[in-house]
């Protein structure tokens, strides 16, 4: 059984990320834990009652993706490059050091959101290559209207792992629906037709129907 970690800065970056990814590795035994760093709509200047609707969410996702493990930190949202890196990566590395994950899923380094970019630059350092670390291989993922809004002067996402989540679309579907207050109408490339038009053309392009694709950060054998 692997142990998987996605460390995501907001609640719905891990179901439009890999959704079908986690879906997948549930049905074939593995073990998630999700690990949010923001409540994801502070800084909309919302109330508390946003919060609670968005982790409710949240709980209702992860459910029909399979997975209840999951743990919510308070880091300050589209926020977090006001503060000091060492600050973001304890405590993952506290939930790496008691979980002991093999893989880890987060955000692509070059997106267009501030809180992708910090979460994988902590997540990268608190998965630091030392002897004794569990983690064989650490993935990126990318999230529509972050991944590919970023600037055309910054490095592209080019991916070289792809999932085939073929029999797992009908669950990122539902927990997509979950996240309905931050789906949008098409053609903004949050709404669901364009999360499935990027399904099928990870899928088409290596002759499968549906998929998620991933830049390797890690992959040890």
């Amino acid at each position: 059984m692997n142990k998987i970690l996605v460390v995501a800065a907001h609640a719905d970056d891990e179901t439009l990320g890999c959704g079908g990814t986690i879906a997948r590795h549930i049905a074939e035994g593995d073990h998630v834990k999700i690990l949010f760093m923001t409540d994801g709509v502070s800084s909309r200047g919302t109330q508390q009652a946003a919060c609670e609707i968005r982790n409710s969410a949240a709980i209702k996702a992860l459910s029909a993706l399979g997975t209840k493990d999951y743990q919510q930190l308070d880091f300050p949202d589209n926020k977090m490059d006001s503060l000091p890196l060492l600050e973001i990566v304890k405590p993952i590395e506290s939930v790496i050091s008691t979980y002991q994950p093999n893989i880890v899923y987060t955000h692509f380094a070059d997106d267009l959101n501030i809180d992708h970019r910090i979460v994988n630059q902590a997540v990268m350092t608190a998965c630091r290559p030392q002897n004794g670390n569990s983690i064989r291989k650490i993935f990126s993922f990318e999230v529509l209207s972050s991944t590919e809004w970023n600037s055309t002067q910054r490095p592209v996402f080019n991916p070289q792992y792809i999932v085939d989540i073929s029999d797992y679309w009908g669950k990122k579907v539902n927990a997509l629906n979950a996240y309905k207050e931050e789906l949008r109408v098409f053609p903004h490339s949050r709404s669901l037709e364009c999360i499935e038009a990027l399904a099928i053309l990870r899928g088409a392009t290596h002759g499968i129907t549906k998929a998620e694709a991933f830049v390797i950060e890690r992959y040890l054998v």
